[in-house]
Formats: structure tokens, sequence, C-alpha cells
């Protein structure tokens, strides 16, 4: 009987493991975006997470929720930094996500300053 108890524990950690695997390593696409930086905070209550937004319209009609893990040191300096001026983002996006990785998705892994094409000559 302990045997089989044994057995259904590592079978059920076993699953957990490959199903944090999968959602952590494979993302579901890649890709870029580009707008004003317009939030970056780092909120919860419990567990902390980076969080921000850029407005990709004129009137800020749409907006696009990323999450920044905390291991982007890099990336966190810089999108701090850019605040209220036009980035462009590169991000991967997980088909979900844990509390502790972010609100979102969309996950920056490289952040990159540039000319608003509402201000070009």
């Amino acid at each position: 009987m302990k045997k089989v108890i044994a057995i259904g524990i590592l079978g059920i950690g076993v699953i957990i493991g490959i199903y944090y695997a999968f959602i952590y390593f494979v993302p579901y696409s890649e890709g870029v975006r580009s707008g004003e930086l317009i939030k970056v905070s780092r909120k919860g209550v419990v567990v902390k997470t980076w969080e921000g937004e850029i407005s990709q319209g004129i009137s800020g009609a749409q907006i696009f929720p990323f999450s920044v893990e905390d291991k982007e040191k890099e990336v966190i300096r810089k999108l701090q930094e850019y605040q209220g001026n036009y980035v462009k983002l590169y991000y991967t996006e997980r088909f979900s996500t844990f509390f502790w990785l972010g609100d979102t998705k969309y996950f920056i892994t490289k952040v990159e300053k540039e000319q608003s094409p509402h201000l070009r000559n």
C-alpha cells in the first residue's frame, strides 16, 4: 500500500514538473511591439512582480500590458529610464503564467528606445 501511495505521489510530482517546464520554457510566440511607455511598476501583496504598459494608439486606445521577470535586471533598468518615451519591446508570449512570474503572458526580453512616429519630420 505504501508503494502505491509513493508511486502516486511521484507520478503527480512528475506531471506538475512537466507542466511547469512546458509553461516556462516553451514559448507560444515571440515578437516586437512599439509604443509609448506609460507605466512600469513593481506590484503585488505577497509576491512582487514587474508590470508595465505601452500605449500603441494616439489616444491610448490600444494598451499592451506586459510583465518582466526579476532576473531581467538590465531590461527593468532601461524601462525605468525610458519611462514616457517611445520604445520597442521584444517579448516572449507563454501559453499561461504563474502568479509569481507576472500578471500577463507577455514577458519582455529586450527594450530599445525609438523615435516616436508622431514626431518625425
